[in-house]
């Protein structure tokens, strides 16, 4: 990962990287985790349901690496034979 300047203005929760680029979630944290982005300390705002939003993404990194996102198809659930 190449380190550019961030803004804060750049920072976003998971929700609204969703929105703004469509990559799920989920991925944005795996992402984070396996060091693809950075994360950032939130503002520690809260959901209407009494969670903190506490992680923040640099939306130019996740923009970045959803050009070349591509969902995969999920497995179905297995039954026993």
């Amino acid at each position: 990962m190449r380190l550019t300047e961030i803004h804060t203005d750049d920072l976003v929760f998971a929700h609204e990287a969703e929105a703004a680029t469509g990559v799920p979630q989920q991925v944005i944290r795996q992402w984070a985790h396996r060091g693809k982005i950075r994360k950032f300390s939130g503002d520690h705002r809260f959901t209407g349901e009494g969670h903190e939003y506490k992680t923040m993404y640099a939306l130019p990194e996740i923009e970045k690496l959803a050009l070349n996102y591509r969902a995969t198809p999920q497995r179905g659930h297995r039954t026993a034979a």
